[in-house]
């Protein structure tokens, strides 16, 4: 696989510094889930409802999604280095003024500051690796800064939920602190300075999608989260009533899927290689051919725990794909198009899960699975549609340097 990007002198630096965002994505996404094993707790000590408390992911993901629509024109005037050490800082005051938070607003003030911190990160993640790795190894550096957002989904909700039964929430909020502490200084010794270059038009995101490719890439990966969030959101109460599993049984089967994930972020380079669109055509037909499998044998616990194992193993690996795509497809304006894709991103999956909730409170949970199934088909569907287009690709600015 091979990058449109070729100029070598523009990638410095090495794999310390990957890793060191692989620590910082870590630390970002148990940030973000952190209150899913928390609500209890947080609502109780805060006086406030748990559905109130909940609103803390809501809000992050808010102001995530503004985040990644403006970094791009902010990335063209500050030196990348420093803006993500000013990320990174930015999650390590999150921390602390959640856990040290007096009352209501201090709290979702301090998770607006995650969501901020979030929607910058992730849009210059993969402008960020294409600098600091040689272009055949991209795909592998996305895979290892992925490992670090996987790797936190396995252990975020609980590790949360027995860091409070330990410490309480505020002291289990904290935890996470000093892990951006060691990812900030790490990245500062790490990670090389990056000129900042003044893209014409750079924050305007929405003008990529006047080239066709683009466009029906970024249609593909909303229609793949959105398919994905359509199943995964409800996968607890389809555990609980059609499985008939135990709290600690469905943990387990959680846990797996968690960690068949983290394993398929490192698998999914080797099948990239061999063809990036025909691997992301053939991820969500085969999540589609699982949301139907668990509709037919959902009751079987052994059945349902081997699927869902395979469910995390390509659907946690397709961000990997993606992220690879878009640093193939905009090399020259990997900022804009990483803003866009994980502003798309955010969109999609807040409307999976209420189109995958209607469907489920109105005909239950095989309506839902069956319409996750679906829409999973379409996204391959466009996944090839955007391969077989890919050829055709005009960078709208030519001269621009990523």
């Amino acid at each position: 696989m091979t990058f449109p990007s070729t100029d070598p002198s523009k990638r410095t630096g090495g794999w310390s510094a990957v890793l060191a965002m692989s620590l910082a994505a870590f630390a970002l996404v148990a940030s973000e889930f952190m209150p899913v094993s928390l609500l209890t707790p947080i609502a109780a000590d805060l006086h406030i409802t748990e559905g109130q408390a909940g609103q803390g992911i809501s809000v992050s993901g808010a102001f995530a999604l503004i985040t990644s629509l403006l970094i791009a024109s902010v990335a063209a005037r500050i030196e990348r280095k420093k803006l993500l050490l000013c990320l990174t800082l930015l999650m390590i005051v999150s921390g602390t003024v959640v856990a040290l938070a007096p009352g209501y607003p201090s709290f979702m003030f301090g998770r607006a500051l995650i969501g901020i911190a979030i929607g910058g990160f992730w849009s210059l993640s993969a402008a960020t690796a294409m600098r600091l790795v040689k272009p055949e190894q991209v795909s592998r550096a996305l895979a290892i800064v992925n490992g670090g957002n996987a790797l936190a989904t396995v252990i975020a909700a609980p590790a949360g939920s027995f860091l409070g039964s330990l410490i309480g929430w505020r002291g289990a909020f904290f935890c996470v602190v000093p892990v951006a502490v060691l990812a900030a200084v790490w990245l500062l010794i790490s990670l090389p300075s990056f000129k900042a270059e003044r893209q014409a038009g750079s924050g305007n995101v929405l003008r990529l999608m006047r080239q066709l490719p683009v466009a029906l890439g970024m249609v593909a990966v909303s229609v793949f989260f959105m398919g994905q969030f359509m199943l995964f959101t409800y996968l607890r109460p389809f555990l609980e009533g059609v499985t008939g599993v135990s709290v600690s049984t469905l943990s387990l089967m959680l846990l797996g899927l968690g960690l068949a994930g983290f394993v398929g972020t490192f698998l999914i380079e080797r099948f990239m290689g061999r063809g990036l669109y025909r691997t992301l055509t053939a991820i969500p037909l085969i999540m589609a051919v699982i949301a139907l499998a668990l509709v037919s044998f959902g009751k079987s616990p052994l059945l349902t725990a081997v699927l869902l194992g395979l469910w995390g193993l390509v659907a946690t690996a397709a961000p990997v794909g993606w992220w690879t795509w878009l640093a193939q497809t905009l090399p020259d304006d990997a900022e804009a198009g990483g803003g866009l894709l994980v502003a798309i991103v955010q969109l999609a999956i807040a409307g999976g899960a209420i189109i995958g909730g209607l469907a489920f409170d109105l005909s239950g949970y095989k309506a839902t699975f069956e319409l996750s199934a679906a829409v999973l088909v379409a996204a391959s569907v466009l996944a090839w549609l955007a391969g077989r287009n890919a050829t055709q690709i005009h960078l709208v600015e030519p001269n621009a340097t990523a």
